[in-house]
C-alpha cells in the first residue's frame, strides 16, 4: 500500500490513472519542493496539497490519456513555468526527453533545483519562444510541444508549432470557453492542422485539450519578434 502524504492516490484512480509507489513518491517531494520554494519565489497561486494534487499533477499527466505518446518522445514546454505539465508527465512517463523553456530565470532555477532533488534528465532553457525557435538546434527539432497557458490558441500556436517536427503534435492545454476556431488560420499557416479537441472534466471543472498535427514546415517568417506578436494575432 503506498502511504499518504496529503496527496491522495484515490483522485488518480477517480480519472483512471494509476500511480506506482515511486511515482507516487516524487510527486509527493514536487508538492512539498513547490510549496516550500513558493514561499519566497512566487511560482503558483495554488499551495494546498489537494489542489496542487488535481490542478497541477493529475491535470498534467491527463495528457496520456487523450494524446497518443510513443516511447522516448522529446518534449520542449513553453513557457513551463513551475513545470507543467511535463514535469509531472516526466515523473509519469521517464521515458520522455524533456526540455523546459520558460522567460523568467527564476523560475529555470527552481526546475533545475526541483529535477535535481526528482532524479530526472531535463534541458534547461532561459529565453523567449520567439526567439529561441529560430535557432536551428531547436527549430522542428522535437516530436512534441505543450503549453498550458491563458494565452489565445493563435498566439501559443505561434510560439510553440515552429519547435514541431514534421509528423508532431502540438498540444495546447485550454479552459473551457475560448472559441479554438478562432485559431485555426494561425494554426494552417504555421504548418498545422487540428486533429483533435478533447473537453473533459478535472473533478469540478471543465477542461479543453486541443492536438495539432504539424503536417509541412513552418515559414521561416514564423515566429515573429515579440512586438509583433503583441500587435497583432495571426
Amino acid at each position: 500500500m503506498i502511504p499518504d502524504y496529503g496527496l491522495s492516490c484515490s483522485e488518480f484512480g477517480a480519472v483512471g490513472l494509476t500511480l506506482t509507489a515511486e511515482v507516487y513518491d516524487k510527486l509527493r517531494t514536487y508538492s512539498d519542493f513547490l510549496v516550500e520554494y513558493n514561499e519566497n519565489v512566487n511560482l503558483t497561486a495554488i499551495t494546498e496539497p489537494k489542489e496542487i494534487l488535481r490542478k497541477h499533477f493529475i491535470d498534467s499527466i491527463l495528457l496520456t490519456k487523450y494524446a497518443e505518446i510513443p516511447d522516448n518522445s522529446s518534449f520542449i514546454d513553453v513557457g513551463t513555468g513551475a513545470g507543467f505539465p511535463s514535469v509531472p508527465l516526466k515523473i509519469f512517463r521517464p521515458d520522455i526527453k524533456l526540455t523546459l523553456l520558460d522567460s523568467l530565470n527564476k523560475r529555470i532555477d527552481f526546475l533545475r533545483q526541483l529535477c535535481e532533488r526528482l532524479e530526472i534528465e531535463a534541458e534547461f532553457i532561459h529565453g523567449r519562444a520567439e526567439d529561441v525557435s529560430k535557432k536551428p538546434e531547436y527549430r522542428e527539432n522535437f516530436d512534441f510541444a505543450t503549453a498550458r497557458a491563458v494565452a489565445n490558441m493563435a498566439l501559443l500556436s505561434e510560439l510553440c508549432i515552429p519547435f514541431v517536427k514534421k509528423g508532431g503534435s502540438f498540444i495546447a492545454m485550454k479552459g473551457p470557453n475560448e472559441d479554438i476556431s478562432l485559431g485555426y488560420n494561425a494554426v494552417q499557416l504555421l504548418g498545422g492542422s487540428v486533429v483533435k479537441t478533447v473537453d473533459y472534466d478535472l473533478f469540478d471543472e471543465k477542461r479543453k485539450i486541443v492536438i495539432v498535427k504539424k503536417i509541412s514546415q513552418t515559414p521561416p517568417k514564423y515566429p515573429r519578434n515579440s512586438s509583433q506578436i503583441k500587435k497583432k494575432t495571426l
